[in-house]
């Protein structure tokens, strides 16, 4: 009897062990994803069993290497196997958004009203969810009403997302208003999100991102460097460097200032994915070759390449 007992004793041990295991390897998946480390994240993912935690993981790293359709393939059988999970109804929605506006005009149609409908169930899953509130708002004040958009929709979300952060709140009704082509009330409202958050740098740049689709050239660069600023006082303001610096690189104005912000991200902020260390190493190479340094243009190209092997915007890089 105590041999069986024993024998019991062993098999749970080893079944607990069996199961931390994945769990461990989720968390050193998820680490690299934050750090930029995509080869690193598959690597780790591709040891580990199937679950919906590890789909969602791999979806996400094909999100930042900007494989949309893998994206969507992993977080599809992420929600299959968890259909409970606003997270993976949420990603899921985002991998199908960009898979759309990658796609052909018909196949755009239905994933687009796709993304609707995972957004949508992201939001009734967890009501509370700043990211799954805005993002779902901003499909509603972009897309067109075939595919289920409209700012009537949007505005409705706003006393919940207002709940949960003002912030976004506030960026909302700019995305509105913008829609509207009301661009003294969007202005506004980008403002108001900076003036309320306990993170500005980001409102800051969402801002000077508005400025420069309007071409409103010194506005956007004057707000960019309100926004680096406010980023030297936040450790959490690293994706907003990166924000920023896309920004100026996209308007041509102040080129030493965006290598200087993905610098400084990459040197001395927590890396996330929102801004992939592997992109940015690969825009700060297209900055420095503009600049004229053409050696720090290909360090910063084999630096991404590091640690992402199959980049295809760093693989096409040429100086």
């Amino acid at each position: 009897m105590k041999r069986v007992f024993q024998i019991a004793l062993l098999a749970a041990l080893v079944a607990g062990a069996s199961a931390e295991v994945p769990r461990d390897g989720l968390g050193q998946a998820d680490a690299a994803l934050q750090a930029g480390e995509a080869d690193r994240a598959l690597a780790v993912l591709k040891a580990l069993p199937s679950s919906a935690e590890a789909h969602n993981l791999r979806c996400r790293v094909y999100f930042t290497l900007e494989r949309w359709d893998d994206a969507a393939s992993e977080c599809d059988q992420a929600v299959r196997l968890d259909g409970q999970s606003a997270k993976d109804h949420l990603w899921l929605g985002r991998a199908l958004g960009e898979k759309a506006d990658n796609a052909s005009f018909f196949s755009a149609y239905n994933l687009a009203k796709r993304a609707r409908s995972e957004f949508e169930q992201a939001v009734n899953l967890d009501p509370h969810d700043g990211e799954a509130l805005t993002d779902l708002g901003e499909f509603y004040s972009s897309a067109p009403g075939v595919v289920g958009g409209g700012n009537d929709k949007a505005q409705a979300l706003l006393p919940a997302l207002e709940r949960v952060d003002k912030a976004r709140a506030h960026i909302l009704l700019g995305r509105i208003a913008e829609s509207h082509k009301d661009y003294g009330t969007a202005e506004r409202e980008f403002k108001q999100a900076a003036a309320t958050s306990d993170h500005p740098a980001f409102a800051w740049m969402t801002l000077a991102s508005f400025y420069r689709k309007h071409e409103h050239w010194d506005e956007m660069e004057q707000t960019v460097e309100m926004g680096y600023r406010a980023a030297q006082h936040d450790r959490r303001a690293g994706v907003a460097l990166y924000n920023g610096a896309s920004v100026l690189s996209r308007g041509k104005r102040n080129l030493a200032l965006a290598a200087k912000m993905l610098e400084e991200y990459l040197a001395t902020y927590p890396r996330t994915e929102e801004a992939p260390a592997f992109v940015a190493y690969t825009r700060l190479a297209k900055l420095k070759a503009q600049l004229g340094d053409k050696n720090g243009a290909w360090q910063a190209r084999t630096d991404a390449l590091n640690l992402a092997h199959d980049y295809k915007p760093a693989l096409g890089l040429t100086f």
